[in-house]
């Protein structure tokens, strides 16, 4: 993932509401959201050159989503696949915390990377280019390619926009963010953050939906938990400058 703009206990009729778009390059293959073959409990996408994920729920209630930090002074050309780590949360039965704990003595293996994790008590983040692990209070918030809540142009746009529509009524909600999602307003030069690649790509970044022939948000996805626990989980695949989306997915969960 590439940003993720979510309300934690900040609705009457939802613990969590979430969406979220996936950027990548074309070429990787990726098979859209399903329930695992070889792990039917897990609900997500899955990166088929590495078998990991970016953003999955499972049928008792644990959910994760990632995206990177972007560094590229800092990039290790060996190390171990980023979306294991969603993967290996979603698969096993660790609390966030004590799970978060057992990542943070191999992070620095890996590129870097925003973790989200929660089940049914906490939602819980955490960056390898942070401090330390934390409890995300409840409100509205962003995540980029930067640390939680880091006001990029899209992050901030995006939560303001987000935060309005998350006030309306929930029957098109869905649709709404989804459209929020789709927003390719380019930020002016002077508010670009300088993340170590040249002028043209943080231009080309600084959108919430990204497009270009080679790289681009591959797909939107919008997570709504309700207070019961009910999970709602849709996904749109893109490809490059098409419309209407590839591929549309939706699927309902009642905790097991």
């Amino acid at each position: 993932m590439c940003l993720i703009l979510f309300a934690y206990r900040a609705h009457p009729h939802y613990r969590l509401i979430l969406a979220a778009n996936r950027d990548e390059f074309y070429q990787r293959p990726t098979a859209p959201l399903d329930f695992w073959p070889d792990h039917p409990e897990v609900l997500a996408g899955r990166d088929l050159e590495q078998g990991g994920t970016w953003l999955g729920v499972t049928r008792n209630g644990r959910l994760a989503a990632i995206t990177n930090y972007r560094d590229p002074r800092s990039l290790k050309s060996n190390a171990p696949s980023r979306g294991q780590l969603v993967s290996g949360f979603l698969l096993g039965s660790a609390a966030p915390e004590e799970y978060l704990r057992q990542v943070q003595t191999t992070a620095h293996q890996y590129n870097g990377f925003n973790l989200l994790l929660g089940d049914n008590q906490d939602l819980l983040y955490y960056s390898n280019h942070g401090s330390a692990m934390e409890r995300v209070t409840p409100g509205i918030h962003g995540l980029s390619n930067h640390l939680l809540d880091t006001p990029w142009p899209k992050v901030a746009r995006g939560k303001t926009q987000f935060a309005a529509l998350v006030e309306r009524s929930p029957d098109l909600l869905e649709e709404e963010l989804f459209h929020l999602l789709q927003n390719q307003f380019v930020a002016p030069d002077e508010q670009l953050p300088e993340t170590g690649v040249d002028l043209a790509w943080e231009r080309l970044l600084s959108p919430i939906f990204i497009t270009s022939p080679g790289y681009g948000t591959r797909c939107s996805s919008v997570l709504m938990i309700d207070l019961k626990g009910s999970i709602r989980l849709s996904e749109r695949t893109w490809k490059p400058g098409v419309y209407p989306p590839e591929c549309v997915h939706t699927h309902s969960l009642t905790l097991e």
